[in-house]
């Protein structure tokens, strides 16, 4: 009797829970970026000198929805187009980081994951660079005492540690 009253009681908690990631963003495509990957390593050396965010793809010449290959700086079409970007990781699996001149942000395709380009240092010049060649102005860059505070938190609650 008792396990159908947890039961219960679960599927209730499972409801609230749908709700509240509705509510902050799940359920519209929200992902968390990564703060960390092994693969910077394929960075390009100068990612400060840049093709502008309205660069075609270089091999259909598509006006849109643009990624930056940022080991050899490359911009080729997305998935939603005519693949070429992904297709250039495929055929050149060591370029797997993209950064979408859409929206900035930072795909691994190694890691199949969204980076945040404002946590990992060695990508904020060419997130700052494409931010200013895009808006025509720095962008608002999150302190990094802010992000260390986040890190400890997310730290202490996945400690499991009991006071």
């Amino acid at each position: 009797m008792s396990s159908s009253k947890e039961a219960a009681s679960s599927s209730h908690i499972v409801e609230e829970d749908d709700d509240e990631l509705l509510l902050y963003g799940s359920g519209s495509g929200w992902v968390e970026a990564l703060t960390h990957c092994d693969h910077l390593d394929t960075l390009s050396s100068d990612l400060t000198h840049i093709p502008p965010p309205d660069t075609p793809c270089y091999r259909c010449e598509h006006p849109q929805e643009n990624w930056l290959c940022l080991s050899c700086e490359d911009v080729l079409c997305s998935r939603f187009v005519n693949k070429h970007m992904l297709e250039h990781y495929r055929q050149q699996n060591n370029h797997c980081l993209a950064l979408s001149y859409s929206d900035l942000s930072v795909w691994c395709f190694s890691c199949d994951a969204y980076l945040d380009a404002q946590v990992i240092l060695p990508l904020r010049p060419v997130y700052e660079t494409a931010y200013i060649l895009k808006f025509g102005e720095a962008p608002p860059f999150r302190a990094l005492v802010d992000l260390h505070l986040a890190d400890h938190k997310a730290e202490g609650s996945s400690s499991g540690g009991q006071s």
